[in-house]
């Protein structure tokens, strides 16, 4: 199937406090999008100050779709997001609208461009060369996957590595192993943006953001979902479990705080080693 072009997405990701939100609304603005969320915690509906998610001045200036759509009383999945992210994003394009999805979850991204596939492991030898490969990658798929090839584009790397580890290490085409997963982009021209910003300013953005986020009513949020299980994904966004510790009088707030701002520099650290080894192919 080859790309439809009135089948357009735009992917914005990066760490937290990157810019991502600024830069999806500007370009929405300018493009007719709907900004479609990418980010794990920010669906949860009680935490809109603590998860940074766009404020109701934001969303009044172009359509937002799957923000805080969620109770923290459940447990929301990659699958059920992805079954989510595909109605919205056909809903864009049946309006002939252009779905931005933005956010900070990686395994989000990943899931959108190649599905939920229950695929085995690649030998690290196939997957290595490959990523080394220079020559005509659409032509080497083309050759061995005609029909997974007229899915891309000849300049998706990215997926075109994918598609070939999988047959070379599997024996079978990608689409094989993800015959029972959605794939909402296949067949459309995407375009990524990774925010790269150095980490050490990273860290003072979200520290001072911290900071605002506390004058706006953190802990009231916090108050609000403390009663909850504490195995429930939304009790371990980043500032619930320290200010929960606070109101329960375990420690004080300038702990609770500190305590918050460090577990937001390893979240940093850890969504950057992620898009180091999983986000080859994204722009700047």
């Amino acid at each position: 199937m080859a790309e439809t072009p009135s089948k357009r997405a735009l992917l914005i990701a990066g760490p937290t406090a990157s810019g991502k939100s600024a830069l999806a609304l500007r370009l929405a603005r300018e493009r007719g999008g709907v900004i479609i969320n990418a980010d794990a915690l920010q669906v949860y509906a009680e935490l809109r100050i603590l998860t940074a998610r766009p404020t109701i001045v934001e969303e009044r200036l172009a359509p937002h779709r799957l923000y805080g759509h969620v109770s923290g009383a459940t447990s929301y999945s990659v699958g059920r997001w992805l079954a989510d992210a595909q109605r919205e994003i056909e809903a864009c394009w049946a309006q002939g609208l252009l779905p931005i999805v933005t956010g900070g979850t990686g395994l989000y991204f990943k899931a959108l461009e190649q599905g939920l596939a229950d695929v085995p492991p690649i030998p690290s030898a196939i997957r290595e060369a490959w990523r080394k490969f220079e020559g005509d990658l659409h032509a080497e798929l083309r050759a061995r996957d005609p029909e997974g090839a007229a899915l891309l584009r000849a300049n998706d790397r990215q997926r075109l590595i994918r598609a070939l580890e999988v047959i070379e290490g599997t024996g079978q085409p990608l689409r094989h192993w993800q015959r029972q997963s959605p794939m909402p982009l296949a067949g459309a021209a995407v375009e990524r943006r990774f925010i790269d910003v150095p980490r050490e300013d990273l860290y003072a953005r979200a520290e001072a953001r911290l900071d605002e986020m506390m004058k706006k009513g953190a802990i009231e949020e916090v108050r609000s979902v403390m009663h909850l299980d504490p195995s429930l994904p939304v009790m371990k966004a980043i500032g619930v479990p320290e200010f929960t510790s606070y109101l329960k009088g375990e420690i004080d707030l300038e702990t609770a705080i500190a305590s918050a701002k460090t577990a937001t520099r390893n979240y940093i650290k850890r969504q950057l080693t992620w898009w180091r080894g999983q986000g080859k192919g994204w722009g700047g």
